[in-house]
């Protein structure tokens, strides 16, 4: 994950690789900014995923709709996006969702 935090958008960029094996890692760091008012992911550097990337991306939607904000995940690999919807979490990834998750939490 990069260490720069995008101040325009507030988006911190993923990392290259989120997998099993990094994941842990990585829904810390997210959550940290998350924590310090990051409202989004670039996931363009985003090259090697599996499942896991998915499981980080839903927890920080979650963190942010806790603090009552909203999470932007863009760039979104097709691959990744292709695999979210098998499972059917496609849309629990979208602006949208972070607002209907945050109701849902209240």
């Amino acid at each position: 994950m990069s260490d720069v935090l995008n101040p325009v958008a507030n988006r911190f960029d993923s990392g290259a690789t989120l997998t099993h094996e990094s994941a842990k890692a990585e829904l810390a760091a997210g959550l940290e900014r998350i924590a310090a008012g990051a409202r989004g992911v670039d996931c363009a550097p985003l090259e090697q995923f599996d499942s896991s990337a998915l499981a980080v991306l839903l927890a920080w939607v979650r963190a942010a709709a806790a603090r009552g904000g909203k999470f932007e995940i863009i760039n979104l690999p097709a691959g990744l996006a292709s695999l979210a919807q098998a499972y059917g979490v496609d849309t629990l990834l979208t602006p949208a969702a972070s607002c209907t998750v945050a109701s849902a939490r209240h």
